[in-house]
């Protein structure tokens, strides 16, 4: 990391570390919020961004079941937040996995890719499931931790624990991180601005806290997706939103230099300016995609209805069910919906001829939904 870069308005402090000439350096943040003085040309942006939020919390808000939207968007986020980091995975693929997840065995063994990404939305899945009603806090933080790092490369950095080594972004470095014993003075400021009352707008005060925990880095790995996780949960929370409607990955990772550099320019000259203009701009773009996707998720799910032409419940149950996974076996139905293996494969054969299922060449007999993957992961360059 390069000292110099670093000016006087920069919000923090540089300590001396130990290790190679690009790691002498580390930079501690000070404790939110800012001191910082909001600039008048971003009100409309944010007044902009808050429409775009709303309006996209009004799409599913009054459906019956908002979770048909709610799993494809996080297995896009899921994919995309892991794919910033390095980790891509096809999306088929995926699906297959996550069907029949298998612990990877080694550091080299594909599936950890995979892996990532299923845990990835495993811990999407915290809040929403109800198996986690923690607040905002670091104790929630080290268990979402602790779920993404489970079996995969980097699990010997301790999931679920705060580092107790120096770290860095970049090789060679580019910005390095609070050192190990600045951590618990960091983290317990970090903790008190999440449950801290002020008149900051929630969204920008999301933004804020997304630079402070990436600034501080807590872990030895997986910070990027802890963030980005956490991040939601502080828009869907602090936003009032209904469910967790709002992901960010796809537009960080759309203009992932930018992403970066603008983080890394915080540190080095205050310009939180810059930051939140991105990010809002960022929720307008992403807000306005996401809807459309829901709209268009929609309109598919009422046609594959209609084809029914008012078939049996557990039809009706199966056509819900690819939202949620639009891959499925005949044995993965069979034990889902507790019906013979026959049954099974009649049911499926009957989706496929009303054009909603295609087949695989498996050896399993598998089927997937075209059209939600279309919507769901198109502009992916692996589709």
């Amino acid at each position: 990391m390069d000292a110099n870069e670093f000016t006087e308005d920069m919000p923090g402090k540089l300590v001396p570390t130990f290790g190679p000439p690009d790691m002498q350096t580390a930079f501690v943040p000070d404790p939110l919020p800012p001191k910082w003085q909001w600039p008048d040309r971003l009100w409309r942006l944010l007044l902009d961004a808050r429409i775009c939020l709303s309006s996209l919390d009004g799409t599913g808000k009054h459906l019956p079941n908002p979770e048909i939207l709610i799993w494809p968007l996080q297995r896009r986020e899921a994919q995309l937040s892991s794919r910033l980091e390095g980790t891509i995975t096809n999306p088929q693929q995926q699906a297959l996995f996550e069907a029949d997840p298998k612990y990877p065995i080694s550091a080299s063994d594909p599936s950890n890719a995979y892996q990532e990404v299923f845990n990835y939305r495993r811990a999407l899945r915290l809040r929403l499931d109800g198996t986690n009603n923690l607040p905002l806090s670091l104790r929630l933080i080290r268990e979402l931790h602790a779920v993404l790092m489970d079996g995969v490369r980097g699990s010997n950095q301790k999931p679920g624990e705060f580092r107790a080594i120096q770290n860095q972004i970049g090789r060679p470095a580019r910005f390095v991180p609070p050192p190990p014993r600045y951590l618990a003075e960091t983290l317990d400021a970090f903790e008190k601005f999440l449950h801290q009352e002020d008149f900051t707008d929630p969204l920008v005060r999301a933004f804020l806290a997304h630079y402070q925990f990436e600034a501080i880095h807590p872990f030895g790995d997986g910070n990027g997706r802890v963030g980005r996780l956490l991040l939601s949960l502080m828009i869907a929370e602090w936003c009032g939103l209904s469910s967790q409607w709002l992901y960010m990955s796809a537009f960080f990772e759309k203009n992932k230099r930018n992403y970066m550099d603008l983080l890394l320019g915080v540190s080095t000259h205050g310009a939180w300016d810059l930051w939140i203009q991105f990010c809002l701009e960022g929720v307008i773009f992403q807000a306005r995609d996401t809807e459309k996707r829901c709209d268009r998720l929609l309109a598919v799910h009422r046609n594959f209805h209609n084809r029914l032409h008012g078939g049996s419940v557990r039809l009706s149950k199966l056509v819900d069910s690819l939202f949620e996974s639009p891959v499925i076996s005949v044995t993965t139905y069979r034990k889902k919906f507790e019906v013979s293996y026959p049954t099974a494969r009649s049911d499926l054969k009957k989706l496929h001829g009303l054009g909603i299922l295609e087949p695989l060449e498996m050896e399993v007999i598998t089927y997937y939904c075209p059209s939600i993957y279309g919507i769901t992961y198109d502009e992916m360059q692996e589709i």
